[in-house]
C-alpha cells in the first residue's frame, strides 16, 4: 500500500520515518501489547518511555519546557502511523491535549510546574468535562470550584473519565459561579468556567468504574469530588475564563481522533488484503478475486485518501494559525469523514474474514467496538451536522 507522504514536508517525513523507527521494536510483540492494554487496561512502561525519547509527549510543548514544539501535524502523523501499525492508547492523545492547554493558556508559574514533567513522561493527564446530567451540552455542568485563600475547593461529579486511573493528574472543567448566579446577573450560560489540574489521587477525590468497553483497553470512571482542595496555581488561564481555555483545545482533539481513525482505517484494509489474497474457497482463486469482496475494499482505499488529505489539511489550518472558526470547520468535518470511515472499515474487515472476523485471535473483532465509538465521542456525527448546517450553510440553528 502505497505511504501518504505526498504533501508532506520533509520535516513531517522525518517524523513518520521517526515514528516507525519507535515502533519497530515492539511490532513482534504487538498482540501482547494489545492483550496488555485490554486485560490490565494499561499502557507499558516502555512504549510511554519510547513517546518521551523521540519527543511526542512533548509535540505541544515549547522547547524552554522541555518540548518539541512540533506542532499539531507532527502529533496526528504520529497517531496515524501508530494506529496503522495497531498501537493506539488515548492517554497520549489526552495528555498531549491538556499539555497544548496549559501551554497556551497557563501562567508562567503552571506551566513550569507542569511542562517539563509531561515532556519527561512524568506526568500523565487525563481530562474530565462531562457530566451524567449535561452530556454533550457541558454548560449544565454543575461541579463547582470556590476560592479558599491559597486554594480551590472542587465539588461535585464527572463521568465518562478515561483512564484517570492511570493518570497523575486530570485537567477539570467546573463552575466558578453556579447557574443560577448567572442567571440573576444575565451573563450567559457560558461565562464563568474554570479550567484546573486536579492530582487525581488527592484527598475527596473518588472513583467508580463504569461497565464500558471499546476505548482501547483504557478504563472509564465516573469520579466524585467531595471538597477536593487544589492550589491556587494550577488554574489554568483566568478566573471564569475556562469556556475559551477548553474550547481552544477541541479542534487537535478532533483532528488526532480523525488521524487516529485514518490509521485504523489503514490497518484493518491491510488485515483484510492480507486475508483476502490468501483464503481460498471454490476452486483455485483466492477470495479476493471475487467483486462483491474486492470492491468494499477498493472503496475504503479511495475514501481513505480523501479523510487523510482533510485531515491534515485541519492540522495545517490549527499549526499555521489560520481563523479558529475556519480550523474547527476542517476538524470537524475530518473527525466526521474519518470515524465514519473507520466504522466502515472494521464492518467489511469482518465480512472479508467470514467466521473468524469474530475471533478474537485473529484481531478484527476488537476494532468494531473502537471505530464505533469514534461515531459518538468525543462529539458526535449529529452535532458536527449541526454545526456544519449552522456555521457553513447558514442555516438556522437547530439545537
Amino acid at each position: 500500500m502505497n505511504d501518504f507522504s505526498f504533501g508532506l514536508t520533509d520535516e513531517q517525513r522525518t517524523i513518520r520515518e521517526t515514528c516507525e523507527r519507535m515502533l519497530r521494536p515492539f511490532e513482534a510483540r504487538r498482540r501482547e501489547f494489545e492483550r496488555a492494554v485490554r486485560e490490565q487496561g494499561r499502557i507499558p512502561e516502555e512504549f510511554w518511555s519510547a513517546m518521551v525519547e523521540v519527543g511526542l509527549l512533548g509535540a505541544f510543548i515549547p522547547e524552554e519546557y522541555g518540548g518539541t514544539a512540533m506542532g499539531l501535524t507532527a502529533l496526528a502523523t504520529a497517531s496515524d502511523v501508530m494506529a496503522a501499525k495497531g498501537f493506539g492508547h488515548p492517554l497520549y492523545l489526552l495528555t498531549g491535549m491538556d499539555a497544548l492547554c496549559i501551554a497556551r493558556a497557563g501562567s508562567e508559574e503552571t506551566k513550569r510546574k507542569f511542562l517539563p514533567a509531561i515532556a519527561g513522561g512524568r506526568a500523565k493527564l487525563a481530562f474530565a468535562i462531562t457530566e451524567a446530567g449535561a452530556g454533550t451540552n457541558s454548560f449544565r455542568m454543575t461541579t463547582r470550584a470556590r476560592r479558599e485563600g491559597d486554594h480551590w475547593v472542587i465539588d461535585g461529579e464527572k463521568t465518562f473519565i478515561t483512564a484517570i486511573d492511570e493518570s497523575d493528574y486530570v485537567m477539570l472543567v467546573a463552575r466558578t459561579r453556579s447557574r443560577q448566579e448567572l442567571e440573576e446577573a444575565g451573563l450567559p450560560k457560558t461565562a464563568c468556567l474554570s479550567v484546573f489540574v486536579v492530582d487525581s489521587r488527592a484527598p475527596g477525590v473518588s472513583l467508580t468504574p463504569l461497565p464500558i468497553r471499546a476505548i482501547e483497553g483504557a478504563r472509564q470512571w465516573t469520579v466524585h469530588l467531595d471538597g477536593v482542595r487544589v492550589p491556587a496555581e494550577n488554574l489554568v488561564g483566568p478566573e471564569h475564563a475556562g469556556g475559551a481555555v477548553m474550547f481552544a483545545t477541541l479542534n487537535p482533539e478532533r483532528v488526532l481522533v480523525a488521524a487516529g481513525a485514518c490509521g485504523q482505517t489503514q490497518h484493518l484494509i491491510e488485515m483484510s488484503v492480507g486475508y483476502a489474497r490468501e483464503r481460498v474457497v471454490f476452486g483455485t482463486k483466492p477470495i479476493g478475486a471475487y467483486q462483491a469482496v474486492q470492491h468494499p475494499l477498493a472503496d475504503l482505499r479511495i475514501r481513505l485518501e480523501a479523510a487523510r488529505g482533510l485531515t491534515y489539511k485541519a492540522a495545517a489550518a490549527y499549526d499555521g494559525g489560520i481563523d479558529p472558526a475556519e480550523t474547527g470547520a476542517y476538524a470537524n468535518m475530518a473527525k466526521y469523514l474519518a470515524a465514519d470511515l473507520a466504522v466502515d472499515a472494521a464492518d467489511r474487515a469482518i465480512q472479508t474474514h467470514g467466521g473468524s472476523g469474530f475471533s478474537e485471535d485473529v484481531g478484527v473483532i476488537s476494532y468494531w467496538e473502537r471505530t464505533r465509538l469514534m461515531r459518538t465521542a468525543p462529539i458526535s456525527r449529529e452535532m458536527i451536522l449541526n454545526y456544519v448546517g449552522e456555521h457553513l450553510l447558514g442555516l438556522p440553528r437547530s439545537y
